[in-house]
C-alpha cells in the first residue's frame, strides 16, 4: 500500500486556506508520523484535511513572476525567460516561465486527488449532509484543475479515475487528447454538478474561502464564454483546439443563460464603500468579506502571507520592482470623460496623468503620484513619499541632473528599478512596510464584476445590445466613467476596453486577447514600451514626457495555445501536439 504525507493534510485542516505563497513553508516540513493512504478514509478529519489541501494547492496570482508581464500589461524587470514568452519562443521542450502557470503535472496531481475522492468518499464514516457538501466541493475542484489546463492547451485527456500504476502502465500510456468540445462539457457538467450539492452562502466563520453554488456557476460562465469566443469557433484547424461542428451563437447563448444564473442569485453586487471611484477600485482587493467576491484565496500575515508588495514595490522604498505596467498599456487608459488618450494631443502630452479613468490612479504608480512616506534613508530626500521615475534638473541649477529615488540610478537601490517608469500600485496595500512585512490581501479567483462583463460580452456578440448595456454600464459607472450608449463595433471595443482595464493583472488579458484573434496579434507584436520623464526641481518647469521602446515582442500562430510539453509526449506518444492557428 502506497503511503502518504498525511501529516500535510492534519496542518491544513487547523489553519485552513491561511497558508502562505512561499516556496518553503511549515507545510514541507519532515512528518512526525506517517498514515498508510486507506487510513485517510476512515477517519471525518482527515477526509476534511484531504478536501482542505485542495485549496492549499489552488495557484493563487501573487507569485514573484504575473502573468500580466506575458501580456502587454506588464514586463517583469529580472526576465527569468519571460522573454521567451513574450518573444513568442515558446516551444515544446521549453514553455520558459509559463510553467509556474500552466503546470500540466501539478493539475493532473490533483484531479488524481479528486478522482480518489470520488472512489474512496461513501466509504467514509461521514454523515450525508458533509459527504455530500465535500463532494460539491470536490466537483467544483475538478472542473477547477481542468478549466486551468484546457485554457492553456485546449482539449486535454479526460482522466476520471485513478490508476494502479503497475496494473495500468499501458492504459497510462495510450491515453490521448479529449476533443476540446468534449472538455468544455464535462467542466461545464462538474461545475452543475458542484451547484446541487453547495450551499449559496455558509453560515460559520470556519467555512470563510469555502467554494459555493455562486462560484460554481461562475466559474462554469468563464468556460462557456472562453468556448465562445472566435478563437474556438473560426477557423479551427483541429476537434482538439476549438468547435469543427456546432453552432457558436448556441454557445454565446449558454454562455449568456450561465452568467444571467449568478446574476438571478441575488446575492452579489459590486463594490462601492466610498464617493471616490479610484478608492473604491483599491479597496475591492484590500478590504474583506464584501458582496463582489465570489471566490477569492485567503492568506494571514501570521502565516507568512503574500509578498505581492515587496516583489512589485518601487526600488526607492527597498522593494523588488518587479512586474512593471508598460507604456502601452497606459496609454489605453480612456480619459475621464471616456474619450480616448493621444500622445499627438498637446495639451494631454504634456500633463499625461491628470484626467484619466480613476482606475488608472488605483492601479499605476508614475512618476509624481503620491504614494506612502519613504524609509528613512530616502525620507530625507523624500519627506512626502512621491514617486519618482523621471531624471531631474536641479534646484540650484547646476549642470547634473538628478535621478529620482525609484529609478535604475537611484541612490538607495538601482538592481531593482523600473524598466518602464511606472510600478503597480494595484493590490498594494500603503499602510504596509513591505521591506520587513508580509500582507493578507485576498487574491480573488471571480468576482462579480467578471460575471457582469462576461454577460455583457456574450449578450453584445449575440446582437441583443440592449441586454449588455445595463450590465456593462454597471461595471463602467461604478469605477467613475460614464455610461456608454455605443453600438455594433463601437460596443464592441468599448466592452474589450473594460475587460482589459477593469480586470488589470487579474490573469484574464492573457486569454482574453488570444480567445479574441486579432487581438493577440494587434496587442502582442511590436515593442513594449516604457516612459522616459525629464523633470525639473524647479517649481513651475516644464516636464516632458518620451514614450521609449524597451523591449520588442513577438506573436505568432503558434503561440495561442501553449504546445503539449515534450515530455508528456515523450512518455505518451498518442498525445497530439498543437498546429498553429493559419
Amino acid at each position: 500500500m502506497k503511503k502518504s504525507n498525511i501529516i500535510q493534510y492534519i496542518v491544513v485542516a487547523g489553519l485552513l486556506f491561511a497558508t502562505a505563497a512561499c516556496k518553503k513553508d511549515f507545510l514541507e516540513k519532515k512528518p512526525l508520523t506517517e498514515y498508510e493512504e486507506s487510513d485517510v478514509w476512515k477517519d471525518k478529519g482527515l477526509v476534511q484535511a484531504f478536501v482542505n489541501d485542495l485549496y492549499v494547492q489552488m495557484r493563487p496570482g501573487y507569485l514573484e513572476v504575473m502573468l500580466a508581464s506575458m501580456t502587454d500589461e506588464a514586463r517583469f524587470i529580472h526576465d527569468y525567460n519571460t522573454s521567451l514568452v513574450v518573444q513568442g519562443n515558446v516551444s515544446p521542450d521549453d514553455i520558459g516561465r509559463l510553467s509556474d502557470f500552466a503546470r500540466w503535472d501539478n493539475h493532473y496531481k490533483e484531479i488524481r486527488n479528486c478522482n480518489m475522492f470520488f472512489e474512496k468518499i461513501d466509504q467514509s464514516p461521514i454523515d450525508d449532509a458533509t459527504r455530500n457538501a465535500m463532494k460539491g466541493e470536490v466537483h467544483f475542484m475538478r472542473a477547477w484543475y481542468y478549466h486551468m489546463l484546457v485554457k492553456y492547451y485546449g482539449g486535454v485527456p479526460l482522466i476520471t479515475k485513478t490508476f494502479n500504476v503497475k496494473g495500468d502502465e499501458q492504459e497510462i500510456l495510450n491515453i490521448k487528447r479529449a476533443t476540446y468540445e468534449d472538455c468544455v462539457k464535462f467542466i461545464s457538467d462538474e461545475c452543475d454538478s458542484a451547484s446541487k450539492l453547495l450551499p449559496a452562502v455558509y453560515e460559520l466563520p470556519k467555512d470563510k474561502g469555502r467554494v459555493t453554488k455562486g462560484a460554481a456557476m461562475a466559474l462554469k460562465s468563464r468556460v462557456l464564454l472562453y468556448a465562445a469566443s472566435d478563437y474556438f469557433n473560426v477557423n479551427v484547424k483541429s476537434p482538439l483546439m476549438g468547435y469543427t461542428t456546432g453552432s457558436q451563437t448556441d454557445r454565446l447563448r449558454a454562455a449568456k443563460n450561465a452568467a444571467k444564473a449568478v446574476m438571478d442569485l441575488g446575492i452579489y453586487e459590486l463594490y462601492h464603500p466610498t464617493d471616490s471611484a479610484a478608492e473604491n477600485y483599491s479597496r475591492i482587493f484590500l478590504d474583506k468579506d464584501h458582496k463582489e467576491l465570489i471566490f477569492i484565496k485567503q492568506y494571514d500575515k501570521a502565516l507568512l502571507g503574500t509578498s505581492h508588495d515587496l516583489y512589485n514595490g518601487p526600488n526607492g522604498y527597498h522593494n523588488w520592482g518587479g512586474n512593471v505596467p508598460l507604456e502601452n498599456f497606459v496609454t489605453g487608459y480612456q480619459m475621464k470623460d471616456g474619450s480616448a488618450f493621444s500622445w499627438a494631443n498637446t495639451s494631454q502630452a504634456s500633463a499625461p496623468y491628470v484626467g484619466r479613468d480613476p482606475r488608472f490612479y488605483a492601479t499605476i504608480l508614475y512618476d509624481g503620484a503620491k504614494w506612502k512616506p519613504r524609509p528613512k534613508d530616502g525620507a530625507e530626500v523624500d519627506p512626502i513619499g512621491i514617486i519618482q521615475t523621471g531624471k531631474y534638473e536641479p534646484k540650484n541649477g547646476g549642470r547634473d541632473s538628478v535621478w529620482g529615488l525609484d529609478t535604475r540610478n537611484s541612490t538607495i537601490e538601482n538592481w531593482n528599478g523600473t524598466f518602464s517608469g511606472y510600478y503597480l500600485r494595484k493590490f498594494m496595500d500603503k499602510n504596509l512596510d513591505a521591506q520587513f512585512f508580509r500582507g493578507d490581501q485576498n487574491w480573488i479567483f471571480i468576482r462579480y464584476a467578471e460575471v457582469l462583463l462576461n454577460y455583457a460580452e456574450a449578450s453584445i456578440w449575440l446582437g441583443e445590445e440592449a441586454d449588455a448595456l445595463p450590465a456593462l454600464n454597471a461595471v463602467r459607472t461604478r469605477a467613475g466613467m460614464p455610461a456608454t450608449t455605443a453600438s455594433g463595433d463601437a460596443l464592441k471595443a468599448v466592452l474589450k476596453y473594460e475587460r482589459r482595464y477593469e480586470l488589470a493583472f487579474e490573469e484574464h488579458r492573457f486569454f482574453d486577447a488570444r480567445r479574441w484573434v486579432t487581438d493577440a496579434m494587434t496587442y502582442f507584436n511590436g515593442n513594449a514600451q516604457g516612459i522616459e520623464v525629464l523633470g525639473s526641481q524647479i517649481a513651475n518647469h516644464p516636464f516632458v514626457y518620451r514614450p521609449v521602446n524597451i523591449q520588442s515582442r513577438t506573436f505568432k500562430d503558434k503561440n495561442y495555445l501553449l504546445p503539449i510539453p515534450a515530455a508528456e509526449i515523450r512518455k505518451n506518444g498518442n498525445l497530439e501536439q498543437q498546429v498553429p492557428y493559419k
